[in-house]
């Protein structure tokens, strides 16, 4: 599938330079600066809990891009797009039918973004992470959840070879550490000890970046130490409380944090007094 962008350039290059009217000239927009504007709105629309707009914008994505030096990137924001649609759904009532849909979907497009690329951890990062919530959604059919179990093995260890010190793998393990007991090498002590580490290498002074490139993280890792600080054995409601605020001013329009996050934070606090 072609952006919209793109066949109008592809229009505009076959039509004779005087036949074109100079408002078409003008209105046609580069294929790689439309991408780029499309993965803001994914971006945005992703903290903003808009699951419609991330359906959409996925589909706006074209499957292939004619520069091969960004066509895994591309690849990689469908699969993100998805990925996040699928775990803002977790997070509605009652609770979409379609989760399994968007993260098989998102799979697809993680796993075409590796095979362009494989030296790109992002997408398996994101398949990993995909991986983990089809478990947790089949893991009543024994049968399903370890043919899945199977698929994300192997990848977490090459994650864990290749992306040790990514932020936004430590961000994926985390919740993956909280659940493990402590006797496999796991704990909420040992969650922390991620998102700690993660957070002080997001925050990082680093070069101007790509835009498509992935540099989330900080308000992600952020969320998660706050839910983790108000969830564990001894809840830590102010430190929940100083995280969570943390992230929500750098993304002040994050729906999870701002009106699910922070209420409960806020209903902790209330009955500790």
């Amino acid at each position: 599938m072609l952006s919209r962008a793109f066949l109008l350039i592809l229009t505009a290059v076959a039509t004779p330079a005087a036949a074109a009217p100079p408002e078409a000239k003008q209105s046609a927009e580069p294929p790689r600066q439309s991408i780029v504007r499309i993965v803001d709105q994914i971006k945005r629309a992703d903290y903003e809990g808009d699951r419609v707009a991330l359906q959409r914008l996925h589909d706006e994505l074209p499957t292939s891009a004619a520069d091969k030096s960004f066509a895994s990137r591309v690849l990689y924001w469908r699969g993100f797009a998805l990925w996040r649609r699928a775990i803002n759904g977790f997070n509605e009532t009652p609770t979409p039918t379609d989760l399994e849909t968007d993260l098989n979907a998102g799979i697809a497009d993680f796993q075409n973004a590796i095979a362009q690329d494989s030296g790109n951890v992002e997408p398996k990062i994101g398949a990993a992470s995909s991986l983990g919530y089809l478990m947790y959604l089949n893991h009543k059919d024994q049968a399903r959840a370890q043919e899945l179990l199977q698929r994300v093995i192997p990848l977490t260890k090459e994650l864990q070879a290749e992306a040790a010190d990514n932020p936004r793998f430590l961000w994926i393990m985390g919740p993956v550490r909280w659940s493990t007991p402590p006797e496999r090498g796991g704990g909420q002590d040992k969650a922390f000890e991620l998102y700690n580490r993660g957070l002080e290498i997001v925050r990082k002074p680093k070069p101007q970046s790509d835009p498509l490139e992935p540099s989330w993280g900080e308000p992600e890792l952020l969320m998660n130490r706050a839910w983790s600080n108000l969830n564990r054995t001894t809840p830590d409601l102010k430190a929940a409380a100083e995280d969570a605020q943390a992230a929500l001013q750098l993304v002040p329009y994050w729906h999870y944090v701002r009106d699910i996050l922070i209420p409960q934070i806020k209903t902790a606090q209330a009955k500790a007094h």
